[in-house]
C-alpha cells in the first residue's frame, strides 16, 4: 500500500513538474525575446541592406508567430535540439556539453560538502541543546546566513588568495581538465556555495533532533534501555532529516544559482560563463537552451528532494 501511494505520488509530482517546466520554457523564451533585435539583425554586419535581413529572417523563421516560433523550439528541444549558436553555428548542445561538466564537477563536490557536514553539525547541535556547541554552531550559521554570496566570495578571495596567499583566486588560464593536478582551485567556490546551505540545513535537522528528541516514543525508548547509537540512527535521524530533506528542496534552486554566481566570480569555466558570453553576443539561441537547462535542472532538483522527503514522512507517521 505504500509502495502505491509512493508511485503514484511520484507520478503526480512528475507531471506538475513537467507542467512547471513547460511555463519555465514559456518564461524565458518570452523574456528573450523581448531582447533588442532578434539573430538576423546579429548574423547580419552594418552593411546589410534591408533585402538581406528580410531573407535571412525569413531563412531563421523569425517571419512566423511568437507562438509557432515558440512551440516549435519547444518540440526541438524535447528531441534534444537546443538550437543553433550564432556566433559559433554550431549547435547549442556543443555549447552546454563544453561547459557543463565544470559546473557539475562544482555542483557535486558542493553537495558532498553540504549534506554530510549539515547533518554532522545539526546532529552535535540538537543532542546538546543549548550548550556551548549548539550556541556556537548557531551564531556563526545566523551571521554566515546573512553575507551575500557575491560578499563572502570577495572577502575569502581577499583574506585567503591575495593576503595570505594559500588559495588560487581565480580560475583564469586554467582548464577543467586541471582540476585533478589543482584541486584547490574548488576549495573556495565550493566554500561560498556551500555556506548558506550548510547553514539553513543544519538548523533545520537541528531543530528536528531537538523536536524528536522530546517525542513519547523516544522516551519511552529511553527507559526501556534502547541503546543511545540504535536510537539516533533508527528513529531520531530519520525523523530529523524531514526538515532538512524540505530546506534542501527548498534551497536547490539557490544551490544552483550560488554555482552560477560563483562561476562568474571566480571565472569558472562553466555554464554560467558561457551564458554570459551568449547574452553579450546577443546569441539568442544559446542563451534560450543553457536558460532552460539551468531552470531544468533546479527544477529536477528540487522534485528529487521532494521524492525523498516523501518517503520519509510515511515511515515517521508509522514509527509514531
Amino acid at each position: 500500500m505504500a509502495g502505491l501511494r509512493m508511485r503514484r505520488y511520484a507520478l503526480g509530482r512528475l507531471a506538475l513538474g513537467g507542467a512547471q517546466l513547460l511555463l519555465l520554457a514559456a518564461l524565458v523564451f518570452a523574456l528573450t525575446s523581448l531582447l533588442p533585435g532578434d539573430a538576423a539583425d546579429v548574423r547580419n554586419n552594418e552593411d546589410a541592406t534591408p533585402e538581406q535581413v528580410t531573407a535571412l529572417r525569413e531563412q531563421l523563421d523569425l517571419d512566423r508567430p511568437a507562438v509557432e516560433r515558440f512551440f516549435g523550439w519547444v518540440s526541438d528541444v524535447l528531441t534534444g535540439d537546443l538550437g543553433t549558436s550564432l556566433v559559433s553555428g554550431g549547435p547549442v548542445r556543443d555549447v552546454l556539453t563544453s561547459s557543463a561538466g565544470t559546473t557539475l564537477l562544482l555542483g557535486a563536490v558542493t553537495l558532498a560538502v553540504v549534506v554530510p557536514l549539515s547533518i554532522l553539525l545539526g546532529v552535535a547541535a540538537g543532542l546538546r541543546e543549548d550548550g556551548p556547541l549548539d550556541r556556537t554552531v548557531t551564531a556563526v550559521t545566523l551571521a554566515l546566513n546573512a553575507v551575500p554570496d557575491f560578499l563572502l566570495a570577495l572577502l575569502l578571495v581577499t583574506g585567503l588568495s591575495l593576503e595570505l596567499g594559500w588559495l588560487p583566486a581565480t580560475w583564469v588560464g586554467v582548464d577543467a581538465a586541471d582540476l585533478l593536478a589543482q584541486p584547490a582551485l574548488l576549495v573556495l567556490p565550493v566554500a561560498v556555495v556551500a555556506s548558506r546551505a550548510v547553514c539553513l540545513l543544519s538548523r533545520q535537522i537541528r531543530a528536528g533532533v531537538v523536536d524528536v528528541l522530546g517525542t513519547g516514543y523516544v522516551v519511552q525508548a529511553r527507559r526501556l534501555g534502547v541503546p543511545r547509537r540504535t536510537l539516533l540512527l533508527r528513529h531520531v535521524l530519520p525523523n530529523a532529516a524531514v526538515p532538512g530533506v524540505q530546506e534542501l528542496a527548498r534551497t536547490g534552486d539557490n544551490l544552483v544559482g550560488g554555482v552560477l554566481i560563483v562561476e562568474a566570480v571566480f571565472a569558472v569555466p562553466g555554464v554560467a560563463t558561457a551564458l554570459v558570453r551568449a547574452v553579450e553576443a546577443r546569441d539568442v539561441p544559446t542563451v534560450q537552451g543553457l536558460a532552460l537547462v539551468v531552470a531544468a535542472a533546479a527544477l529536477l532538483f528540487s522534485v528529487a528532494a521532494d521524492l525523498v522527503c516523501h518517503r520519509l514522512v510515511p515511515r515517521t507517521e508509522e514509527m509514531r
